[in-house]
């Protein structure tokens, strides 16, 4: 059998989860301001900017799957690029619900 490929965020690996840390301080950050009482309003403009951040992840994380295993099974063609190219329309789709 063969060995599954990398994945796509591989080069970028320690950025995302620079990212993802950040992300995790933000919702740390949230259950403070509830924790504290405060307004709701500013822990809504906090929910929002974490909201924004998670996106930016996953933008970041399309995009390198886009220009690895994408790329990568439209070069060798068949089935495997018709299975990927459905695989990340479905992705983004999910990406838009949210």
């Amino acid at each position: 059998m063969a060995e599954p490929a990398p994945p796509g965020y591989r080069d970028g690996k320690d950025a995302v989860l620079k990212r993802l840390r950040r992300v995790e301080g933000q919702v740390r950050g949230l259950q403070r301001l509830v924790e504290e009482d405060q307004y709701c309003i500013d822990v809504l403009t906090q929910v929002s900017a974490t909201t924004k951040a998670l996106q930016a992840v996953a933008l970041q994380l399309m995009e390198d799957h886009l220009r690895h295993c994408v790329h990568e099974a439209m070069t060798t063609g068949g089935d495997e690029a018709r299975d990927k190219v459905t695989e990340a329309s479905q992705a983004i789709t999910r990406l838009l619900r949210t």
